[in-house]
C-alpha cells in the first residue's frame, strides 16, 4: 500500500470541511435575501441539495466524473467505482482516495445548491429535490468530468482538461458558469414571481446575509487553496489570491453603488464578496497578486452592473445567480487569457505577459461550451418536471408564502402576551384604556 502523506491529508480533510460548510453558509446568505415568508424554503433548498447530491455522488457520481472516459472525453464510466467500490484502501498522490471523493462531493453539492437562489419564492420543495438529482446526474457530473478529470497513465479524462487544455483550477466553468447558465434557463422556463418588476422584494434579514457571506469567504479558502491537494506553495498562492481578489471586488461593488445610487449598502458588500470569490476561483493558481486584484476589480464592477439586466430582459433571477455566478465565472475564466503568467504557472503567459491569442481562445471556448450545454439541458429538465409533476407552486400558495404552504412551518412565530404578562402594559388616559400588546 502506498504511503500516506499525513500533512497533505490533514490539509485536504480541513479543506473538505471548509467547503462543506459553504453550503450551510449559502443557505444563510440566500435565506436572508428573501422575504420572511419564504426563508425556510430557501434554506431547505440548500440542505436538500446536500442530501440528494451526496447520496448520488457516493453511488455513481464520483465514477461518472473520475472514472475512465467512455465517451470521447464527455463522460466517465458510471459503474467503475459504483458505491465507491475498490476505493476503501486506495491511495493516490499520498492522499487516501476517499478524502478526494469527499472533497469533490462538496463541489457537486454547492454547485447544485447555487441554482436555488434564482428560483426563490415560487417552486415546490419536492420538485426541487427531483431537479437536484436529475440535474446533478445529467449536467454537473458530465461537465465536472470535462473539467476536473485529467488523463492518467491508464485512464482517459475529460475533453476540456486534456484535449482543449483550458485552465480552471477550482471550478469557474464546472461550478459557477455551469450553475449560472442553469439558473438562467430555469427562470426563463418557469417565468417570474408574481409582482416581479412592480413589487420590491426586499431582503428580510441583512445580518443573516452578511453572516452567510462571511462563511462563504471562510469556506472558499478550502475551495481554492484546497484544490492544490497539498499543503504547499500552490495552496498558499491560491489562498493569498482569494483574499486579494475578493477584497477588491467588494470595494469595487461598493464604489459602483456609491456612484450609481448615491450610497453603498451591506447587501452590496456581501454581493461583491461573492462576485470576487467566484471570479478568482478558476484563476487563483495562474495569476499573481496584481492579476488577482485586476480580476476582483473587473468582477466587482461588471457583476454589480449585470444584476440589473434581469429587469431589462425580464428574467426573474431572484437572488442574482446569473449576474454574480455566471458573469463572475466568465470574468475569471476569460481573464486567465490576459493575466496568466509563467511567474506562477510554468510556460503559460496571457496576452498581458507576452503570450499569444491561443490561451484566450481556449478559455472562451471552455466558457461557451459550458454555457450552451448547461443552458439547453437544464431548460429541458425544468420543462419536463414542470409539465409532469409541476415545478411551480400555485399563485395562491406563492402569495401566502411557500414556508406555510409547502413546509407547514414559519420561520418567525409571533405570539400575543396575555394582559398582565411580563411584557404587556395597560396605559390609562382619562376614561380610556389602551392595551399595548408586545409581540414575543
Amino acid at each position: 500500500m502506498p504511503e500516506i502523506d499525513a500533512g497533505n491529508t490533514a490539509w485536504v480533510i480541513v479543506a473538505t470541511a471548509l467547503v462543506f460548510f459553504m453550503t450551510p453558509g449559502l443557505a444563510l446568505f440566500y435565506g436572508g435575501m428573501v422575504r420572511a415568508k419564504t426563508v425556510l424554503n430557501m434554506m431547505m433548498m440548500s440542505f436538500g441539495a446536500i442530501g440528494i447530491v451526496s447520496v448520488l455522488w457516493m453511488l455513481y457520481g464520483y465514477s461518472m466524473v473520475f472514472g475512465n472516459d467512455v465517451g470521447g472525453g464527455l463522460l466517465g464510466n458510471p459503474t467503475e467505482f459504483f458505491a465507491l467500490n475498490g476505493l476503501v484502501d486506495d491511495v493516490s498522490g499520498g492522499l487516501p482516495t476517499l478524502i478526494f471523493v469527499a472533497f469533490q462531493c462538496t463541489f457537486a453539492v454547492i454547485t447544485t445548491a447555487l441554482i436555488s437562489g434564482a428560483l426563490a419564492d415560487r417552486v415546490k420543495f419536492g420538485a426541487w429535490l427531483l431537479f437536484c438529482g436529475v440535474w446533478a446526474t445529467i449536467v454537473y457530473f458530465p461537465v465536472a468530468h470535462w473539467v476536473f478529470a485529467f488523463d492518467g497513465e491508464d485512464t482517459v479524462g475529460g475533453w476540456i482538461a486534456n484535449r482543449l487544455g483550458a485552465i480552471d483550477f477550482a471550478g469557474g466553468t464546472a461550478v459557477h458558469i455551469n450553475a449560472g447558465a442553469a439558473a438562467l434557463a430555469a427562470v426563463i422556463v418557469l417565468g417570474p414571481r408574481i409582482g416581479f418588476g412592480k413589487t420590491p422584494f426586499r431582503p428580510h434579514n441583512l445580518p443573516m446575509v452578511m453572516t452567510g457571506a462571511a462563511i462563504l469567504w471562510f469556506g472558499w479558502f478550502g475551495f481554492n487553496a484546497g484544490s492544490a491537494l497539498a499543503a504547499d506553495g500552490l495552496a498558499a498562492l491560491a489562498f493569498v489570491n482569494t483574499i486579494a481578489a475578493t477584497a477588491v471586488a467588494m470595494l469595487a461593488w461598493l464604489l459602483v453603488e456609491r456612484i450609481r445610487d448615491g450610497h453603498s449598502t451591506s447587501l452590496g458588500a456581501a454581493s461583491g464578496i461573492v462576485a470576487g470569490l467566484v471570479a478568482i476561483t478558476p484563476s487563483c493558481a495562474s495569476v499573481n497578486v496584481i492579476g488577482a486584484m485586476i480580476i476582483g476589480l473587473v468582477a466587482g464592477v461588471l457583476c454589480a452592473l449585470a444584476v440589473g439586466l434581469k429587469y431589462k430582459f425580464k428574467y426573474d433571477d431572484s437572488l442574482d445567480v446569473v449576474g454574480v455566478h455566471m458573469v463572475g465565472g466568465i470574468v475569471g475564466t476569460v481573464l486567465i487569457g490576459f493575466l496568466a503568467t509563467s511567474e506562477v504557472i510554468e510556460d503559460t503567459n496571457g496576452l498581458f505577459y507576452g503570450g499569444g491569442w491561443e490561451l484566450l481562445g481556449i478559455q472562451i471556448t471552455a466558457a461557451v461550451a459550458t454555457i450552451v450545454f448547461s443552458f439547453v439541458v437544464t431548460a429541458i429538465i425544468v420543462l419536463v418536471i414542470d409539465k409532469t409533476i409541476g415545478f411551480r407552486v400555485s399563485e395562491e400558495d406563492e402569495l401566502k408564502g411557500v414556508d406555510i404552504t409547502d413546509l407547514a412551518e414559519s420561520a418567525y412565530e409571533y405570539t400575543d402576551i396575555p394582559v398582565g404578562g411580563a411584557k404587556s402594559a395597560i396605559h390609562v388616559k382619562g376614561n380610556q384604556s389602551d392595551k399595548e400588546e408586545v409581540k414575543a
